[in-house]
């Protein structure tokens, strides 16, 4: 998980304050030490933590904080909101022409996964409402018009290639195909290199110049580290861009170029890739990723992307099963679908408040949820839909049939009957965007949702 070393770290400072009643200017310096040593380990620039714990410990040492009542509560939430500033302070959203189409140029090294990242940002935006076109302006790449064309289909997102033609032409015809067809978005899949050169920079300073982009964003490998700061930096100077998109985000444990980059180029942060399905893209909020840093959660972020994946038809039909007290185990088994389309466990899990540190050494097994389902499965429609008939030689029945023991059956009945329970507690005025929440919340309580 990104930030986990960093999140740690800080952890371990935070606690040292808060085994203080009063806290001293000594006290204050000392934990902003072990922060700027969290941050440097984490691959942040020397530059940039030194920057930022010297922020924190003038704010921090001030008369109003010393003078509070919870003077390590009030120092934790200077470095939240100093975080946030650094990450670039607010959401910085993918730009919208006033006419379209909106040309947006993706530019980055080779591997840094630029195509890859190109359909995600597109199918995105097609949920949205949007018409976006990809266009293949990378000539020269073995096979890479043939990725783009794979992934577009998988996006469901048109591809316009005309071969090895001079990707500068091909940039203006999709540009002018785009205006004839509707579509309202361009990207623009560039070449990218091994390293940075002048040959590079030059056909991407040409394509810029004969399209005029609204947007520049430079795809950047986070697990690069210092390394993809330093591209960004270059790519900045000699191109302008407007914006980062970080990959493998989730692969990378330290999480530094996500706390570099925007200091270091002013550029934002608008997208980060989090895995390898073209689902797996989020947009960057600087608030959300401090508190997650932070130990916090991400509640927002957690109900986001129940409402984007869990199906709205569905939803209503939840609600109005609760409030008639009609939730049976063939609910039960559409909600875990439903929930399996979120992500991992652990990834849904540890966006709740407090939760997070508690699971980060648990191995969550999402197969339980299979699991879950494969007891469900196993009964016949009438008892899913009345699980009260279940009797002893029903459950062993149901056990044999799906190659668990009986007490898995009994655990999952038990918990139905607590989630039975909760779900009077919460009926009444309901909505749809209450049953995402509620889905959203489901997995957790779930069988499946932990280690059985």
């Amino acid at each position: 998980m990104a930030f986990e070393g960093l999140s740690d770290r800080l952890d371990a400072a935070f606690k040292k304050l808060k085994s203080k009643g009063s806290l001293t200017e000594n006290d204050v310096r000392d934990a902003m030490r072990e922060v700027r040593l969290a941050l440097l380990e984490a691959d942040v620039s020397y530059k940039v933590a030194r920057d930022f714990t010297a922020s924190v410990t003038e704010k921090a040492i001030g008369a109003k904080v010393m003078e509070s009542l919870t003077p390590a509560q009030m120092v934790i939430k200077i470095v939240n909101e100093e975080l946030t500033a650094l990450m670039g302070g607010t959401q910085a959203r993918l730009a919208s022409a006033a006419h379209p189409p909106t040309i947006v140029m993706m530019c980055g090294l080779q591997g840094s996964g630029k195509t890859t990242h190109s359909a995600k940002i597109t199918k995105m935006l097609k949920k949205q409402g949007h018409r976006p076109l990809l266009v293949a302006c990378d000539v020269y790449r073995p096979a890479a018009i043939k990725q783009l064309q794979v992934v577009g289909e998988q996006a469901g997102v048109p591809v316009f290639e005309m071969g090895n033609t001079d990707p500068v032409i091909i940039a203006k015809e999709a540009v002018k195909l785009a205006k004839d067809k509707g579509y309202d978005y361009v990207f623009l899949d560039t070449a990218g290199r091994l390293h940075i050169d002048e040959q590079l920079m030059q056909e991407l300073k040409n394509i810029k110049a004969e399209v005029k982009p609204h947007e520049i964003l430079l795809v950047v490998d986070s697990m690069t580290g210092q390394d993809a700061v330093n591209v960004a930096s270059s790519f900045n100077n000699a191109l302008g861009i407007d914006g980062l998109v970080l990959t493998k985000l989730d692969g990378d444990t330290r999480g530094g170029a996500a706390l570099s980059a925007r200091a270091i180029t002013g550029k934002p942060i608008k997208f980060v890739g989090v895995g390898e399905k073209l689902d797996d893209l989020d947009v960057f909020h600087p608030e959300r990723m401090a508190s997650r840093i932070l130990g916090m959660g991400d509640v927002l972020s957690l109900i986001e992307k129940a409402e984007q994946t869990l199906d709205d038809k569905k939803a209503m039909e939840l609600e109005e099963k609760l409030r008639r007290n009609k939730f049976d185990l063939n609910d039960l088994l559409t909600q875990l679908t439903e929930v399996k389309k979120m992500g991992s466990m652990k990834d849904i899990l540890s966006m709740l408040p407090g939760v997070g540190k508690q699971i980060k050494d648990t191995d969550i097994d999402d197969r339980q949820l299979d699991k879950t389902a494969s007891i469900i499965y196993s009964m016949t429609p009438k008892e899913r839909e009345n699980p009260d008939i279940i009797n002893p030689s029903r459950k062993r029945r149901i056990a044999a049939g799906c190659g668990m023991q009986v007490e898995d059956v009994n655990k999952l009945l038990a918990q139905y009957r607590q989630m039975q329970k909760m779900f009077k507690q919460m009926t009444g005025k309901g909505s749809k965007k209450k049953m995402k929440r509620m889905q959203s919340m489901m997995g957790g309580g779930f069988p499946g949702g932990m280690p059985m």
